[in-house]
């Protein structure tokens, strides 16, 4: 392996929405410091992802003073103030979990029901909140955020490259919505790894990410295509579906950033 290291970070403060890119990021207990820690629901507290709306990749958000500013293509800009901790709970489900939110009130309900012309609720998670990392793949019971069920992605540029050789016409990276973005590796070389350090702190590579129909969703207009599901298909195949990217775990807190180094401290 080459001098393998970060070239990009991301962040998705609400889950399915735009990612923000950024240089550096302080890892709390549940991953980057915000990120997906804001969800939009059903009525029934279920989560709802680019998977049953697309139009959710053209939400963009910023982050402010512990709250949001939420923008859409042809609707008023909404800033949603700090959730109180003490705010009323619900009990959200995503995927096979359930844990505790905050209903972030009318207002946002609204505004994201009319720019989706779907009925959705606004939920934060707090930061007592308790989701853990599925047991079979973090046996000291780490915490995740809504995110699918990992606290960090890790793609690579070599990867992408590798697929964009394949496609009819490439693709960028933010199909992939990843957290960390590796370069000077080569191909897929991320699948041999078991734990890695960044600077100062340690992570397990634990699963191979299973693509789903978010990759073939145009991330600037929500259209979708075919691509890059049927092309990996063709060679990523795993028992789950195929692969693209690797989830991790970090151990403890610390910080990441744009140009720093990755070393294998244990390969496959």
């Amino acid at each position: 392996m080459t001098h393998a290291s970060v070239c990009a970070l991301h962040v998705y403060p609400l889950k399915a929405a735009a990612g923000l890119s950024i240089t550096s990021a302080d890892l709390d207990d549940f991953g980057l410091a915000g990120d997906r820690r804001w969800m939009l629901i059903t009525r029934d507290g279920v989560a709802i992802t680019q998977r049953e709306l697309p139009r959710l990749c053209l939400v963009r958000v910023s982050p402010e003073s512990g709250g949001l500013i939420l923008r859409a293509p042809g609707m008023p800009d909404l800033e949603v103030g700090r959730i109180p901790a003490t705010g009323g709970r619900i009990r959200v489900k995503i995927w096979r979990d359930t844990c505790d939110a905050i209903d972030v009130g009318d207002a946002a309900a609204r505004w994201f029901g009319e720019f989706l012309k779907h009925p959705c609720r606004l939920a934060h998670m707090p930061d007592d909140a308790d989701r853990r990392v599925d047991p079979a793949y973090s046996p000291t019971s780490e915490r995740v955020s809504f995110a699918d069920g990992y606290p960090l992605l890790l793609t690579s540029e070599a990867s992408l490259e590798d697929l964009n050789r394949r496609l009819p016409a490439p693709l960028p990276m933010n199909r992939f919505r990843p957290n960390v973005v590796v370069r000077d590796t080569a191909p897929f070389e991320e699948d041999h790894w078991r734990r890695i350090r960044i600077g100062g702190l340690l992570y397990r590579v634990v699963k191979p990410c299973v693509r789903c129909v978010v990759t073939t969703t145009n991330q600037t207009t929500a259209e979708r295509g075919q691509e890059p599901l049927r092309t990996l298909a063709t060679y990523r195949k795993i028992d789950d579906g195929v692969a693209f990217g690797q989830n991790l775990i970090h151990e403890g807190r610390g910080r990441i950033a744009v140009g720093m180094e990755i070393n294998v401290e244990e390969p496959v």
